[in-house]
């Protein structure tokens, strides 16, 4: 059996009891830190929380090599994964090729940035295609998410940015996505994203210190928005009820 266990948003604290129930009594548990991490998470707290080993995986053992995949043919294996174990497609994938070994597949669901960002009061029916803003690097500036936003846009329909947590240490900031998208704006000139456009900054959402600020991109650019971790959302066409929302966080 394999089981994915959603950890929540932030530490060890938002690991449910259901989830901690389920993992300790698997045979083996692996902690997948390839698609997010949680910016909280104090690893010798969740070992001693679990009162079992872990081994952490990346991206080249959970989409490419599964081991843990072979072991659940025999045993009881959990998967702890960040946020709700069914936002990436990635544990999607390796659901269909569990099933495909003829391996039984459970699922302990936990809280994630897709419901929480409705603490914004942006209505969560009203959420476009998310988007994810990488680092560049020299041979590799996409510009995708920014053409992304404007279909969104054209639409009527908000936009989340997840931002880049790199290798757990160099976290993408709100105010370098910011940058970034100011950036292209400059050479695609497509007024997608000027310095007027409003948006939310989403800083450390499930923490004690949580952090929500609405404004134009030219004012939120120069805020320190405190530790990571840090999303964005550009909101489409707003509801009155929504404007009155955001408005308590400017």
């Amino acid at each position: 059996m394999l089981y994915l266990i959603g950890l929540g948003l932030w530490d060890e604290k938002d690991l449910t009891q259901r989830g901690l129930e389920t993992a300790r009594a698997c045979n083996k548990i692996y902690l997948e830190n390839y698609t997010s991490k949680l910016g909280g998470l104090d690893k010798q707290k969740l070992r001693e929380l679990l009162d079992k080993k872990f081994t952490e995986v990346g991206r080249e053992k959970v989409e490419k090599k599964p081991k843990f995949l072979e072991e659940a043919e025999k045993q009881d294996i959990a998967l702890l994964v960040a946020g709700d174990p069914l936002a990436a497609t990635t544990h999607s994938d390796l659901i269909l090729r569990a099933k495909e070994k003829g391996i039984n597949v459970k699922i302990v669901h936990n809280a994630s940035i897709f419901s929480a960002v409705g603490e914004t009061g942006l209505q969560l029916y009203k959420f476009g295609k998310t988007l994810s803003i990488p680092f560049w690097e020299k041979n590799f500036k996409p510009k995708s998410f920014y053409h992304e936003i404007k279909k969104n846009q054209e639409q009527g329909l908000h936009s989340l940015l997840l931002l880049d947590t790199g290798d757990g240490e160099n976290w993408m900031t709100a105010n370098k996505a910011i940058e970034m998208l100011l950036r292209i704006e400059e050479q695609e000139k497509e007024n997608v994203f000027t310095k007027k456009t409003e948006l939310v900054v989403l800083a450390r959402l499930g923490s004690p210190d949580s952090l929500i600020k609405f404004g134009r991109a030219k004012e939120l650019i120069e805020e320190d928005f405190g530790e990571p971790l840090h999303a964005l959302v550009v909101p489409g066409k707003l509801h009155e009820m929504e404007e009155k929302f955001l408005e308590e966080y400017r």
